[in-house]
């Protein structure tokens, strides 16, 4: 439950920031710091579990037939990544407050944020593989959003981000498929603990398509440019995301999916080559940078691709040495990137050529600097120094062919060697020269105090490693359990570990002292186009093929819209005559003369319907066919859908009589040859529905499932009307999500009025109300609304629920629009569209998240207590979230095109 409540703490820290943010303003931070300390405490509690090599779980089951939970699962592996994510966080929430101005509006700023920081807890909490694709699809969105908060120029930025790390998502979610049906679950435990099972076939392939989700989201070439134009984002996004959270996401699971697929050469070798050339590139191209963010994003780069390629060795000590690293990298990097918002924040430039003799004017702010880029470069006593040695000892002991592994320790050297030369320039970029800013002064101790925390940490960790060691260890074996790596220790004596760090620094000294040459030979390095160019042309190229695919939906006439999906209609008729084979022999006489009768009527109306000039004739000749459908499906035995049907032509006739109104009384007349095309098409798709219907019906018997519904539905839910149990007992999940699509709709209906309050014309006079309708108003309106409520009542024994009950609450609505046409304010007008909304919805989903608090499946069924003998099933509930969501379509509907008859203080009385 411990999970649960950490993940629920962060959702609900988000939840209060539009309260807390009134009084407190920019300085909500400093609470939402406080609340992320207390989540990482939380966490924290269960340390000596962890560390005696047992986990913490919860989970509750989802989808049983599939073998799907929601569950979460906390090791020793989790914990390192979960308190990463939270300890960073606090520091990035301690120092947003005063990089924020006073005046801004920063409400999105620290809900996004605090529900990204939720987003990457689920993800390395989860437990099951559905869980955590959600999770990991869920930091893409938000980092979107962040990225491209209130900046237009970063709107390109952002799309890069999530087009490449969603692309990559959608090959994880592939992966992931193939390995559920592989395996036959999604459980992440008994996944990875059967690593035998995908020694060949799809379950294999699985890995590669899982690499592409980690090489996207830990930007790995080529896949690398979308990091550094999300240096765009502000300072406190850009420390946050690319320091502790979106890009260890990639970093988490490769190292969690190394116990399924590290025991083969092909995911080693990827890793290795992918990981260390990302490395050598990435410090080179920081190494080219005068911009201190671009500088810090390709050294990110840089430092993600080193820990991707010792994470590919696959031994106990390159697992120890990747998590080591990646600790050391939160800390050197989240400080070094709020130095630089520093820096930025008071000289107003990171142009590196513009910041020299800055230790003149802000000592405090380029000695923190300092210390947290000899962390970054390696150097003792730093955390960095610690972990860079762990992976150069982990490279030089790694097994396989000898020359391979010294390439790889050649080359982890040669990444390191650049990474300690742009450190030194960056460092004597700041203290060495002239001071070119007069005015600068040093920032308070407010703003320094979150990075002096974080260079303080990285400098004291690296001779207190032993006291994280235990952790680290246990966190290496959780990852891929084949023996504990040796403990980690500041000094190992005199080693080829040491030896390769002494190179480093001789190699990066000697780079430096001929910076300027280097710098020169470097621009002269031809720069092929970057990928990132290539994927814009790749992108424009996808644009410009859905124009031309979405060409015929944009026309403004009728004909050539629907033309496309009817004549898609006739071809599956003829492909289905074609590849169907003979049809199985009908179970008996279907054809009743009743139907003869109706299909009669039909033609008659339907031709009466095609010739009608008046606008009133076609809308009332639409609503006689619905009416004779209704009547044939009562003959047949389907009186749900008979009043659905019913129901749904109502309100459309009247929804059609508010959108014209005022529009001619007389159809246009089409062109002969218009006419003569639209009846070949309309007789052919007829004759293909009416094949399609006389071959699909009567020729075989009731399917399993209709079988189980008739036999077992009363038994079950005690309902005896079955539509209303299929919908709202055993379908609900499918209703809800078709609720939401209501929802979507009728928001996007409640939008449109709000944006357009139409106004009568300069002169105009509103039209009389109808007092015929008034009348008819004023006498039916509360039986409608008697009926509604009745009809939602016995829903579940006769016919009736709340899709019906909503349609004539709505229908009332309407009816009133008609009646008083040209009032100030709209009939029921108590009745509201959001409040109707998100009180169905809120609901729908608590009756349907409720059972999962007594460990039982998503939407179970159950009862509430009421006071003496009586009780309310959950199915009722979920009904009533059903009918307030239709309700508020209909209420939406009807208000948005009836605005049109009305002044604007009628539009404004439901926005």
């Amino acid at each position: 439950m411990i999970l649960l409540l950490a993940l629920a703490w962060q959702v609900g820290l988000a939840a209060a920031v539009p309260v807390l943010i009134r009084p407190l303003g920019r300085n909500v931070g400093y609470l939402l710091a406080v609340g992320y300390v207390a989540g990482a405490a939380l966490l924290l509690s269960y340390l000596p579990t962890i560390l005696r090599d047992e986990a913490v779980e919860i989970s509750w089951r989802w989808l049983p037939a599939m073998d799907i939970s929601v569950a979460f699962r906390m090791d020793a592996l989790a914990l390192v990544f979960a308190l990463l994510v939270l300890g960073v966080g606090a520091l990035i929430m301690t120092y947003t407050p005063r990089y924020l101005s006073v005046s801004g509006r920063h409400t999105t700023l620290y809900v996004t944020l605090t529900l990204f920081a939720a987003a990457m807890l689920g993800l390395v909490l989860a437990n099951d593989l559905l869980v955590l694709f959600v999770f990991w699809e869920l930091t893409s969105i938000l980092s979107f959003v962040l990225i491209g908060q209130n900046q237009p120029s970063a709107t390109r930025p952002a799309a890069h981000a999530l087009l490449v790390t969603s692309g990559g998502g959608l090959a994880l979610l592939a992966g992931f498929v193939v390995l559920m049906v592989s395996l036959g679950t999604s459980d992440l435990t008994r996944i990875l603990a059967e690593p035998d099972r995908v020694a060949a076939g799809p379950a294999a392939a699985a890995g590669a398509l899982i690499l592409v989700g980690v090489f996207t989201k830990s930007a790995q070439m080529p896949f690398h440019f979308w990091l550094p134009g999300a240096m765009i984002a502000i300072t406190p996004v850009s420390a946050y995301l690319h320091a502790a959270t979106m890009v260890k996401a990639g970093i988490y699971l490769v190292m969690r999916f190394s116990a399924l697929f590290g025991g083969y050469s092909p995911w080693r070798v990827t890793l290795v080559g992918v990981g260390l050339v990302t490395a050598v590139l990435g410090a080179l191209l920081a190494l080219r940078q005068y911009d201190l963010k671009a500088m810090l994003a390709y050294s990110t780069v840089s430092q993600l691709g080193l820990l991707v390629g010792v994470i590919g060795l696959g031994t106990p000590e390159s697992d120890a040495a990747a998590i080591l690293y990646t600790i050391a990298h939160a800390l050197f990097k989240a400080t070094l990137f709020m130095l630089v918002g520093i820096i930025d924040h008071e000289a107003g430039s990171r142009d590196l050529r513009e910041l020299s003799g800055l230790r003149r004017k802000m000592p405090v702010t380029t000695m923190i600097t300092a210390l947290a880029a000899m962390s970054l470069a390696g150097l003792p006593p730093t955390i960095g120094f610690v972990g860079k040695e762990a992976i150069f000892e982990a490279f030089s002991d790694a097994p396989g062919i000898p020359w391979l592994a010294w390439t790889a320790v050649g080359l982890a050297v040669l990444a390191s060697v650049l990474t300690f030369a742009y450190a030194a320039r960056l460092v004597h970029g700041l203290f060495a020269g002239p001071s070119r800013q007069r005015t600068l002064y040093e920032p308070s101790w407010s703003f320094l105090a979150p990075a002096a925390v974080a260079a303080a940490a990285a400098t004291v960790a690296g001779p207190l490693v032993g006291l994280i060691s235990p952790l680290v260890v246990r966190a290496a074996n959780n990852a891929r359990p084949q023996g504990e790596p040796a403990d980690l220790a500041f000094w190992h004596g005199v080693t080829v570990a040491l030896l390769l760090s002494v190179l480093t620094f001789v190699l990066g000294t000697v780079i430096f002292a001929l910076r300027r040459r280097v710098d020169r030979r470097l621009l002269r390095v031809p720069t092929p186009r970057p990928f990132g160019w290539q994927f814009d042309r790749g992108y424009q190229w996808l644009l410009r093929v859905g124009e031309w695919v979405a060409a015929p939906a944009r026309t403004s006439r009728l004909g050539p819209f629907l033309a496309v999906p009817l004549l898609v209609v006739i071809a599956l008729g003829v492909a289905g005559l074609v590849l169907a084979g003979p049809l199985p022999t009908s179970t008996g006489n279907l054809t009743q003369f009743g139907d003869v009768v109706v299909l009669a009527l039909l033609v008659l109306v339907t031709a009466g319907l095609v010739g009608a000039r008046s606008v009133l004739a076609a809308i009332s000749l639409t609503g006689v066919v619905g009416l004779i459908l209704s009547a044939w499906f009562v003959t047949i035995g389907a009186p749900d859908v008979a009043v659905t049907l019913l129901l749904v032509e109502v309100l459309t006739t009247i929804v059609m009589m508010l959108a014209l109104h005022r529009r001619p009384r007389e159809l246009r007349r089409p062109r002969p040859r218009a006419s003569a095309g639209a009846a070949v098409l309309a007789v052919g798709v007829g004759v293909t529905a009416a094949a399609a219907t006389a071959a699909m019906t009567g020729r075989r018997e009731t399917s399993p499932p209709g079988r189980y519904y008739l036999e077992r539905a009363e038994e079950i839910t005690g309902g005896h009307n079955l539509v209303n149990v299929i919908l709202v007992d055993f379908r609900a999940l499918d209703t809800l999500g078709e609720a939401v699509v209501l929802t979507v709709v009728a928001l996007g209906l409640a939008a449109l009025l709000r944006l357009s309050r139409p106004a009568l014309r300069t002169g105009a006079t509103p039209p009389h109300p109808d007092l015929v309708f008034r009348f008819a108003y004023r006498v039916l309106t509360p039986v409608m609304l008697v009926v509604s409520a009745y009809l939602f009542a016995r829903g579940h024994e006769e016919v009736g629920g709340g899709f019906i009950g909503a349609l004539v609450a709505g229908t009332a609505v309407g009816l009133g629009h008609i009646a008083d046409a040209g009032s100030a304010a709209p009939p029921l007008g108590w009745l509201r569209a959001r409040p109707l909304l998100v009180s169905g919805l809120l609901l729908s989903l608590v009756v349907g998240l409720a059972p999962m608090g007594s460990g039982r499946p998503l939407l179970s069924p159950g009862t509430l207590p009421l006071p003496g003998s009586l009780s309310l099933s959950s199915a009722a509930l979920f009904d009533l979230g059903v009918y307030l969501m239709v309700l508020a379509l209909a209420v939406s509907a009807v208000r948005r095109l009836g605005a049109s008859t009305v002044d604007h203080r009628a539009a404004r009385a439901e926005s």
